[in-house]
């Protein structure tokens, strides 16, 4: 995405011959900005996927005990492992969408025809997305965490990273 806006900002001023403006350099070095609290919010939902993950499965089979019992989608670990993947899965492409801020890789990549897979399969959607909900805590928790990151005010990227968790439950729901 980053190469793709330079590229697009060149590309028409030189079709115009004109040199960069300065209001063009400075969206360009707002995107270069951007682009390093990006890969921190991707380098701490990363480092912490497992942990998503697995605390977000945990929660959900707490509060919908009936998906681990016999005769639920989740009982048996064969059925709880593809739930597990399922929603690393899920986490992994929404890490891929807020690193290229857009959600075309998540939509065709992922989302794309699942809803329709768990219904042949009769998963419960909205059970998943009430996991995908979970995944969405767990992950803003850890990428807002202000530590050690890029400073500057990250709310407009937590509120993208919030609405592909959003995007992800809708389709599956």
């Amino acid at each position: 995405m980053v190469l793709d806006a330079f590229a697009k900002v060149v590309s028409q001023a030189d079709a115009r011959g004109e040199y960069l403006s300065g209001s063009q350099l400075d969206a360009l070095s707002a995107l270069v900005a951007d682009g390093n609290k990006r890969l921190d919010i991707v380098n701490r939902i990363t480092g912490s996927s497992s942990a998503i993950v697995a605390d977000a499965v945990r929660e959900l089979f707490a509060e919908q005990p009936q998906l681990i019992a016999p005769g639920g989608n989740a009982y048996t670990s064969r059925r709880a492992a593809a739930c597990i993947r399922d929603l690393d899965i899920i986490l992994r492409y929404v890490t891929y969408a807020i690193f290229a801020g857009d959600s075309s890789v998540l939509d065709d990549r992922c989302l794309n025809g699942l809803r329709e897979t768990y219904l042949a399969l009769g998963t419960p959607g909205a059970s998943v997305a009430v996991g995908v909900k979970k995944l969405k805590d767990k992950a803003i928790a850890i990428a807002n965490n202000t530590n050690g990151i890029t400073y500057g005010d990250c709310s407009s990227l937590i509120s993208e990273l919030g609405g592909y968790f959003d995007k992800a439950a809708a389709a599956v729901a």
